[in-house]
Order: structure tokens, then sequence, then C-alpha cells
């Protein structure tokens, strides 16, 4: 028990820290250079996983990793850059949040993965989360910025599937390595076509670019991974609650932002919704009817057994 409430505390590291990330890029980092943003968020934290799993990719490997670069990697982080600088942190995070339940629904055409009746029940409530939290705001959001994080998080759950599809061992350290180097590595040209040389930081900017490269990202992913390795998939996925309440608790206390009633209506109706969508969560369920199942047939059995003794004693002579 000791050791699952410290493998628990180390998952607790990752959505945490990606939970963070919004209010350390709207804050600390210049809004007009997303593409070097997420260059310097993902080429160094590529480059230190890859130092930690000592291993290069192999045949194949390095094509998937490619595309799981740009899909997980260049493209989301620019996207998550984007929404950052665009729209308030906890509405960022939130519309992120939604993430498991587009998984859900990929999985089924993708990898022929059938999801369960409680799964689908969960991701129909977590959207209809996402359309109360966005009617709620007051003020106008922006446009722009919902459809760079809703794109964001359409990029990752397609990567999300593929990596799981293209499964074969390989070591997910490796694996994210792989995928944080390539995909760093092709946003640098891309970024000084589009704009220039890289940005000039201050201290706070330079502070901002190492936690996001080094804590929020290298650090995020091994402890991660290496959660997985010790805990039961649905455990870990109910810590990744810790990411939209990071980013939601970060937006109230460092960037002033204010939630309207109907919007924190919206917020508790997605993570309602993703609690429901837990592997865990269907499992303690068909646990629980199990053992009601099984109470229940042995209430049938007690009569049947005190009748049998009956009858065996009366044929003795004897009264039970």
């Amino acid at each position: 028990m000791t050791s699952t409430w410290r493998w628990l505390l180390v998952a607790a590291i990752a959505p945490l820290a990606w939970g963070s990330t919004y209010v350390v890029t709207a804050q600390l980092l210049p809004a007009d250079t997303p593409i070097w943003g997420a260059t310097l968020r993902a080429l160094p934290a590529g480059l230190v996983l890859l130092l930690l799993a000592r291993r290069l990719p192999r045949r194949r490997w390095w094509w998937r990793s490619a595309v799981l670069g740009v899909l997980n990697v260049g493209a989301f982080f620019v996207l998550v850059y984007l929404a950052a600088q665009l729209l308030p942190s906890g509405v960022a995070a939130m519309l992120m949040a939604t993430s498991p339940a587009v998984i859900l629904m990929l999985a089924w055409p993708i990898a022929r993965e059938k999801p369960a009746a409680l799964s689908l029940l969960g991701a129909v409530i977590g959207f209809a989360g996402v359309v109360v939290l966005l009617a709620g705001a007051t003020g106008t959001l922006n446009g722009w910025g919902i459809a760079a994080s809703l794109a964001a998080m359409l990029m990752s759950s397609v990567g999300f599937v593929l990596a799981r599809r293209w499964n074969d061992g390989t070591p997910a350290l490796s694996v994210t390595a792989w995928q944080l180097t390539l995909g760093g590595l092709a946003l640098v040209p891309i970024a000084l076509l589009a704009e220039g040389a890289p940005p000039a930081l201050d201290a706070a900017g330079l502070a901002g670019a190492a936690y996001l490269a080094l804590v929020a990202t290298a650090l995020a992913f091994a402890t991660w991974f290496a959660a997985l390795q010790h805990l039961p998939a649905g455990a870990v996925g109910l810590v990744g609650l810790l990411n939209p309440v990071a980013g939601v608790a970060l937006g109230v206390l460092v960037a002033q932002e204010t939630f309207t009633a109907v919007q924190v209506i919206g917020m508790v109706i997605v993570l309602l919704g993703i609690v429901l969508g837990q592997p865990a969560i269907a499992a303690a369920l068909r646990s629980a009817r199990t053992r009601r199942t099984e109470r229940r047939a042995r209430r049938r059995e007690v009569p049947t057994d005190t009748a049998q003794l009956r009858v065996r004693a009366a044929g003795a002579g004897g009264t039970v």
C-alpha cells in the first residue's frame, strides 16, 4: 500500500506540471513566437529523455516517430502555445481535459477498440460540460483560441491512438524521446522561415522556457511513464484529472482569472464525465455487481440447506 501511494505521488507530478503550462506560457513567454516557443519546449526535453533512454529508433520507428512527433509534439505544442496566449488558462485546460473522450471515440475506428457503455456516457457528459463551460463565459472568448485548443486536443488524441496501435513493446520512454526530438527538430526550419531568429528572452522568459522544457515536459513525461509501470492504468487515469484542476487553480490564483457560476457548473460536468469514463470506475461497478450477485446466490442456498438438514434430522428421529 505504501508503495502504491508513493507511485501515485510520482504520477501526480506530470498532470500538475502539464496543467501549469498554460499560465506559464501566458505570463512569461512572448505571444508572437508560438513556433519558437514550441521548439524551445520540445527539443531540449527530447534530448534530455534521449540521454536517459540511450536508444535510437530502428527501421519503421523512424517514420513512426516522425508522424507521432508532428501530431503529439510539433503541431500540438504550437497549438497549445497559441491556446495559452488566447484563452484563459482554466478554459484552455478544461478543453484539453476532454481528450480522453475523443481518444475513446477515435480508438473505435482506428484501433478497433469498442468503448464500454459507461465510457460512452462519460464522453457525452464531458462534451455537454464543454458546451456549458463555453456558453457561460462573460464577454467573448477568442474563437481562434478555442479552435487552437480543440485542434491540439484532436491531433494529440489521434497521435495517442496511433501510438497505442503501433505498440510493439518498445519502451515508452524511448518512443517519447524520439517524438520530442524529431518533432522539435522539424520545427526549427519552420520557425526560422516563419518567425526569423529565436526570440530574445529576458530572465523571466528564460525561466519560463526552462520550466516548460525540463519540468513540464522532460520530468513530467519521465515520471508519468515510470508510474505507468507500477500502477493500474485506471489509477493513473484518475490522477490525470489533476491536469485541468491545476490549470483552473493557477489561472485563478496567478492570472486573476474569474469564472461565472455557469462555467463552474460546466467544469464540474466535464470532470464528472471524465471520471465516469475511467476504466477503474467501470471495474469497480462490475466488481460491486458481482458481489451483489454472489450474496443473492448465497441467500437462496441457505433455505435449501436448512430444509435438507430438517429432513435428515426427522429421519434420524431428532430435531433441529
